[in-house]
């Protein structure tokens, strides 16, 4: 492909991309294929020769598409928000045309700076204090792994780079019950095993218990064990439960613990002056990572990770060959060494575009739109005499099920509430998820997409209703 050609394909593509974006409702949200359905139409050999844009576009469309979930439609209410917006689209497109390898300054001194100011910018607009230091980190789970490993590098004199992890204590990592599996994985990829993983018991509101996170620790000096990390979530993956970090902070004052935080879905919240109560004591905190790919309008991958003492992060990952030297290495960040990978995207340009594009205004008043909606999905949970709420709801996930009166073993609510979560999303209407809460089936709708609106909210709601009330009488009774 020329550049003649590709100036006018490139213009076809921006075409569809409009209308992809502006006829999206059109489509199911959730793919309807089946296992399979899209691997049978692909050729099971690369083509000797090539092959025209036209056709490669169309067989996009026609094999592609009907394979694809629709994560910016406005009735995706499944998981988390991965939400887009047209600025940081439009940056992920000159990133691409510029194909720059951002590992050290050198190699893009615009891409190293900008992602240093870009995290200062986000470190004043969610209110953590002026002592953090930022790098962007593809996913939260990478930030994980990164305040893990920087943990262990700290507590053992580095010594485990050095000479692996056969001799000195048996290092423990605390969290709780509710936390997301990447914490799981990252011990396992600590190589502190899983053994060395203490979920501590949550309360009512699935948030972690301090007493039992002190008792814990305690128990586990006693045994001569090592504590070493207590990793807090601000808004867990399940309900988006907040744990109480003031006072998990406190202990781990108490006893030299690293202190890592994730609030990779809800951090984006603290945006808001009336949500900063939430990390009261933030100056406990060694680590923080939050994601803006998630509910802060900027294409994944970009996840913001802030760090205390940056030193302890650098001197974990830093290897430096001889060809990776430069004659500005002491006057710059090269960001190679603050995270596991050499090479690096230039993630910072899609941020520098969203917040210039909306403002700090702008994505304040977007949202307080989503909390507004979710608060009103709440009510109309709460209000119904069928259906219940099985969590609080501080954020912008409303966790419930339907409960019809006649119904009171858990089992066959919970085989009812699958099949009606089964049935809303083979509709094509909507798409929601599930986990469970106290080993009871919940339904977990999320209200983060960046085109959500009111009426899309209530569409949803009616749909859930209209299911639920029409799903076999027989089912019902025979549970």
């Amino acid at each position: 492909m020329d550049l003649k050609d590709f100036r006018r394909h490139a213009h076809e593509l921006v075409d569809w991309m409009a209308d992809y974006l502006e006829h999206i409702e059109d489509y199911p949200v959730k793919s309807q294929v089946r296992p399979k359905d899209i691997l049978k139409q692909l050729p099971e050999a690369a083509p000797e020769s090539g092959e025209v844009f036209e056709q490669i576009f169309a067989d996009f469309q026609q094999i592609i598409l009907p394979g694809i979930t629709h994560w910016q439609h406005p009735a995706f209410h499944a998981y988390f928000p991965a939400n887009s917006s047209p600025p940081s689209v439009l940056a992920e497109m000159l990133t691409a045309t510029i194909g720059a390898q951002c590992m050290i300054w050198q190699t893009s001194p615009a891409a190293a700076e900008l992602e240093e100011r870009m995290m200062e910018w986000l470190r004043e607009m969610i209110g953590l204090p002026p002592s953090f230091t930022g790098v962007i980190q593809d996913t939260a789970s990478t930030a994980t792994l990164c305040a893990i490993l920087t943990a262990r590098e700290q507590f053992s004199s580095f010594s485990c780079n050095r000479e692996g992890l056969r001799t000195g204590p048996r290092y423990r990592v605390y969290c709780s019950e509710q936390t997301h599996s990447s914490i799981d994985k990252a011990v396992r990829i600590a190589g502190l095993g899983d053994e060395n993983l203490r979920k501590i018991a949550v309360d009512e509101n699935f948030a972690m218990l301090p007493e039992a996170l002190e008792a814990a620790i305690a128990a586990d000096i006693r045994a001569g064990m090592q504590p070493l990390c207590v990793i807090a979530t601000l808004g867990t993956t399940g309900s988006t439960a907040i744990d109480p970090l003031e006072a998990i902070g406190q202990i781990c004052r108490r006893h030299g613990l690293w202190y890592h935080v994730d609030a990779a879905l809800t951090g984006s919240a603290l945006l808001l002056p009336e949500m900063r109560h939430l990390i009261r004591g933030a100056e406990m905190i060694d680590s923080f990572v939050f994601n803006p790919h998630k509910w802060l309008f900027t294409n994944f991958d970009c996840s913001a990770y802030f760090v205390q003492d940056p030193g302890a992060l650098i001197r974990t990952f830093e290897i430096l060959p001889e060809y990776l030297k430069t004659p500005e290495d002491q006057r710059v960040n090269n960001y190679r060494d603050w995270g596991i990978p050499l090479g690096r995207r230039f993630r910072a340009l899609k941020l520098w575009f969203v917040i210039r594009s909306y403002g700090v205004e702008g994505l304040q008043a977007r949202l307080r739109a989503h909390l507004a909606l979710a608060r009103e999905f709440a009510g109309k949970v709460e209000q119904s005499p069928d259906f219940e709420l099985l969590a609080p709801v501080p954020f912008n996930t409303i966790c419930f099920r339907y409960k019809p009166p006649q119904i009171d073993d858990e089992e066959t609510l919970n085989r009812l509430n699958s099949a009606l979560l089964e049935n809303l999303n083979r509709s094509g209407k909507v798409f929601l998820t599930h986990t469970r809460l106290n080993d009871r089936y919940t339904i977990r709708m999320v209200l983060g997409q960046t085109r959500v609106e009111r009426r899309h909210m209530e569409a949803a709601w009616e749909l859930i209703v209209r299911e639920a009330r029409g799903l076999d009488r027989k089912f019902i009774e025979r549970g």
